[in-house]
């Protein structure tokens, strides 16, 4: 609420709010002048200001200036705020230069320097038996303060979310058509996104958020949350360089080769956190041309991770070579993923053979993972040898279950473990 509508503001309302014997906006009807004055000092004493294309600082911003000294002159003629639609032309400019990335905090620190000069003036001759006068332009300026602040930024967060989602949409078409070997020339040319010689091809997993578990809560809505903060750390990581096809569940990345930024663990780290649940990730790098074969294989990496259930994390070709290969079938492989057959009546067997393995062999560590007795844990294990002539005893043995395990779960998939 204002300090008019308090009654807090003096003078009468029907007369021409004048300081030092003239009325207060005499010193600001001389626009072309006193625009131009404000101009030199953004462009010279502003800093953020001192970034600005000189034919932007010459032409909008002279303008917009113009048209603000002419707003604060009439309400100080009206003594009172001016209306709504006198603020389109700000938002207008706001939206233009929040399409042309100039920074939020540079636009509005820019008019508060100008409104704070516009007021100095017009208080410049300002004398002892003004002080009613003063304190009914000083409530004025502040309501017009706030105005242009809400306008500005207002518009300025619309433009940038129909520009996100213009971007979001361009990156989304043209990582398709990557993804499909499709012709993107011209989409890249369209968009403005260059398209770079090498890429990095991520398959992503992203685990359900606890929130998504939660009854009590709307789970697409918690996916979407999620999901947003993953957008927006990719976007601050990869300077919105990286084209994304995701999804809550996870997706496709392609970051681009052609500068430092990459995928790495530690970046991984970075996008668990935004999603609040660990992220799993598998990389090929690529040439452009070769994206879909790319993509195919990273996929079916992350296949085998989550089938080995695996920590989440950074993998390469080279953290699963032997899970790759085994899933290039043949009768080798066959017959590995049969060895243990004999288990299938046996899910306690499985399970501490599964248990034995993840612990590295740690007998009492597993015993109390599956609560019971180290001594029954030793039994199962002979068992295991016994029905199937995997001694996990030794290290043949334990190679041997690894292998078979894994062999069986690609086979099986994680659904049909015991």
């Amino acid at each position: 609420m204002s300090f008019s509508a308090l009654d807090l503001s003096v003078g009468d309302n029907d007369t021409v709010l004048e300081i030092g014997g003239q009325p207060a906006s005499v010193p600001l009807q001389n626009t072309d002048r006193v625009a131009s004055r404000m101009v030199d000092y953004f462009a010279t004493c502003v800093a953020p200001c001192r970034t600005l294309p000189g034919e932007q600082i010459r032409g909008e911003v002279t303008e917009v200036t113009r048209y603000c000294l002419t707003l604060i002159a009439e309400m100080f003629d009206r003594r009172t705020l001016p209306e709504d639609q006198a603020f389109t032309e700000v938002r207008s400019a706001a939206a233009q230069w929040a399409r042309e990335g100039v920074p939020l905090g540079t636009i509005v620190r820019a008019y508060h320097e100008g409104v704070r000069i516009a007021f100095g003036l017009v208080t410049a001759r300002a004398a002892a038996n003004d002080v009613a006068e003063v304190i009914a332009a000083t409530d004025l300026i502040l309501e017009l303060l706030e105005a242009l602040t809400v306008a500005v930024s207002d518009s300025y967060a619309q433009e940038q979310q129909l520009v996100a989602r213009e971007h979001q949409t361009a990156t989304q078409t043209l990582a398709s058509a990557l993804l499909s070997g499709r012709s993107h020339a011209a989409l890249a040319l369209q968009s403005g996104i260059p398209v770079a010689e090498r890429y990095q091809v991520v398959a992503l997993f992203i685990p359900p958020h606890p929130d998504e578990r939660d009854l009590r809560v709307d789970t697409r809505v918690a996916a979407r949350r999620k999901l947003r903060r993953v957008q927006s750390e990719l976007a601050v990581v990869f300077e919105s360089k990286a084209l994304a096809l995701l999804s809550p569940q996870g997706g496709t990345l392609l970051i681009p080769r052609d500068g430092d930024v990459e995928l790495t663990d530690d970046v991984l780290v970075r996008l668990s956190a935004a999603a609040e649940v660990p992220v799993t990730a598998a990389m090929v790098t690529s040439t452009t041309g070769d994206v879909p074969e790319a993509a195919d294989q990273a996929h079916e990496l992350l296949g085998l991770v989550r089938a080995g259930e695996r920590a989440a994390g950074l993998y390469q070709m080279t953290d699963l070579a032997v899970e790759y290969q085994l899933t290039r079938g043949g009768p080798a492989t066959r017959r590995i993923a049969t060895i243990l057959e004999p288990l299938d009546d046996h899910p306690e067997l499985f399970a501490t053979m599964r248990a034995y393995l993840r612990n590295d062999m740690n007998r009492q560590l597993t015993a109390r993972q599956l609560y019971v007795h180290p001594n029954t844990v030793d039994y199962r294990l002979r068992r295991i040898a016994q029905l199937t002539t995997v001694d996990l005893a030794t290290s043949a043995g334990i190679s041997q279950a690894a292998i078979a395990l894994l062999a069986r779960d690609l086979d099986r998939g994680p659904a049909a473990r015991p």
